[in-house]
């Protein structure tokens, strides 16, 4: 089996890492933070930087052949674990705009900060292509 690097050109141009990599129908989606393709993390707050980086994720996915309900597992990276919690309405109102409303196994993690000091979270992902 060989594996296929997936990175999409629509996003930032990827330096020591790859945006997702196709492993037979597996696809291993690296951590998205709320960069555009400019590498800026977009402005506002935690609810903007959601709908950017799961849009990332999803660019991937669909790069790579997936499907939102491809999906299998989300782990989401948090600097404000609060911050999150308190927008959790309008943050599952744009999963359900983006992906539907199936979810995958899913983890929330707080960390101290994520790789660009402006961010205030990343998502993770693995999708199982044809797995409906």
């Amino acid at each position: 089996m060989t594996n296929r690097t997936v990175n999409p050109q629509s996003l930032s141009k990827p330096s020591g890492y790859a945006h997702g990599i196709l492993a037979g129908n597996t696809v291993y989606l690296g951590g998205q933070t709320a960069l555009d393709k400019d590498m800026n993390v977009v402005p506002g707050g935690i609810v903007e930087q959601f709908r950017q980086a799961f849009s990332n994720v999803l660019t991937t996915l669909t790069e790579a052949g997936g499907q939102p309900q491809d999906l299998v597992s989300v782990t989401i990276y948090l600097t404000d674990v609060d911050d999150y919690m308190a927008n959790g309405r309008e943050i599952g109102r744009i999963w359900r705009e983006m992906a539907g409303s199936e979810y995958p196994a899913m983890a929330g993690i707080g960390v101290t900060r994520l790789w660009q000091k402006e961010a205030l979270i990343e998502i993770q992902g693995i999708a199982v292509i044809g797995n409906r």
